[in-house]
């Protein structure tokens, strides 16, 4: 599906990518959600999450994270309380020690619990989005606290890009799994 332009696409995107990531995590056996990431052999890439994130209940509780940045991010601004997207002393980049504290803070939530706290934030995002329109959300620099960017843009970050991405390292262990 192309990137979204529209609330009702981004709608449709977000619900169908988390429908697809639930459907994903539905058909893995218990033990492999569950399980402890194995990537031994296996082509990684760079990027930090590849070793920050050792299960899907890491992953759950990342999209978890980024869904509360979003809706305090958007609640803190609308109220009038400028505020950036990402909470200080973080920036786009040092945004990874801010991942890995939301790691840190998790490691004792179970992964039922990840799971129930993903789903509640998922709605609690789409609720948010139904909030605006297609000019709020999609028209560049409609909102000053959205900066060169669009508050749609920020919204298909925080949800079918981010359950793409979860799908793919949930993939790459399925994968892992049967070799």
């Amino acid at each position: 599906m192309p990137r979204a332009t529209t609330k009702t696409d981004l709608i449709k995107s977000a619900n169908e990518q988390f429908g697809k990531m639930w459907e994903l995590i539905e058909s893995m056996t218990q033990q492999q959600q569950t399980s402890i990431f194995n990537f031994e052999g296996e082509s990684l890439g760079k990027e930090a999450h590849w070793t920050r994130d050792k299960n899907i209940r890491d992953i759950l509780v990342h999209l978890y994270e980024w869904h509360q940045l979003l809706i305090v991010w958007v609640a803190n601004n609308t109220k009038g309380e400028e505020k950036p997207f990402l909470p200080s002393p973080y920036n786009w980049k040092t945004y990874g020690e801010m991942n890995i504290g939301f790691w840190e803070k998790h490691q004792n939530t179970s992964y039922d619990k990840s799971k129930e706290i993903v789903k509640d934030s998922h709605k609690k995002v789409m609720v948010l989005i139904e909030e605006f329109g297609d000019v709020e959300l999609f028209e560049k620099k409609h909102f000053k606290w959205t900066g060169t960017s669009s508050l749609g843009q920020y919204c298909i970050s925080v949800t079918a890009s981010h359950y793409d991405w979860a799908m793919n390292k949930m993939k790459k262990h399925i994968k892992s799994c049967k070799n």
